[in-house]
């Protein structure tokens, strides 16, 4: 559940269309990666992440379309437990997403889906509470303010329950060479059923264009509190700092 991350119908379906219009150009990206953390929306599922994930992209008739895959291994926190308990289990993930946005001259408007698929057995299920199998829609609107881009975006779950999840975003790049360009971002998120904002992380990561279509980025991220509510899956969270890298290619 990368989110910032995650964000996949089917490749088939985004093929698809792009079929429909000859003049269409198919865009793919390719990455692996490793993070100490596993850190979704502020909250630590587990520790030493590797990811990895694909990623095409199109413009048919004005209307940007994704789609891809995200695979993950990480070891999983067992919560039942409790914290500072050390206790976790091997796990995998596999997310599906698909998204389309079109730029309405105000506001550039976008619409996702995003399937995530866990391997957690039914035994770890019933104990921590974590769901096998769970499914989004997310509505988002963003803009370029000048200074950095802003976006707002509300995830609905259809299969699962994320307390009515909205997150709103800040990010800016700065080139600093042509090999170097430095990203910096944040977020909060808000739990709109439990009327109470997350977590709010801040982001800084550093590409290094290596070769031609290729990049090295590592980066780092801090996630501070805003909840420790039991009846969210924020309940007994704590600041974390992440840090790991990511190498991609594009083609």
């Amino acid at each position: 559940m990368q989110n910032y991350c995650k964000t996949i119908g089917a490749l088939a379906a985004a093929s698809a269309l792009v079929a429909g219009n000859a003049n269409a150009e198919v865009e793919y990206a390719l990455h692996t990666g490793y993070s100490n953390e596993y850190l979704f929306r502020g909250d630590n599922l587990g520790k030493d992440l590797v990811e990895t994930g694909l990623n095409a992209s199109s413009t048919v008739s004005g209307i940007n379309l994704s789609a891809g895959v995200w695979y993950a291994n990480y070891q999983q926190n067992l919560g039942f437990v409790g914290p500072g308990s050390g206790v976790s289990v091997n796990a995998n993930e596999i997310d599906l997403y698909a998204s389309a946005s079109k730029d309405l001259g105000f506001a550039t408007a976008s619409v996702g889906y995003i399937y995530y698929a866990n391997s957690n057995d039914e035994l770890i299920e019933a104990i921590s509470g974590n769901a096998p199998d769970y499914q989004e829609v997310s509505f988002g609107l963003s803009r370029d303010l000048g200074f950095a881009t802003a976006s707002l975006t509300y995830f609905w779950d259809i299969v699962g329950d994320n307390d009515g999840y909205s997150e709103l975003a800040l990010g800016r790049s700065f080139e600093l060479s042509p090999c170097l360009t430095l990203n910096l971002g944040g977020n909060v998120g808000y739990l709109f059923e439990q009327g109470q904002a997350s977590a709010l992380t801040l982001k800084a990561s550093l590409d290094y264009g290596f070769a031609e279509h290729a990049k090295l980025s590592p980066f780092v991220a801090q996630s501070i509190s805003l909840s420790d509510d039991n009846d969210t899956v924020y309940g007994g969270s704590e600041n974390e700092t992440v840090a790991g890298a990511m190498v991609s290619v594009s083609f």
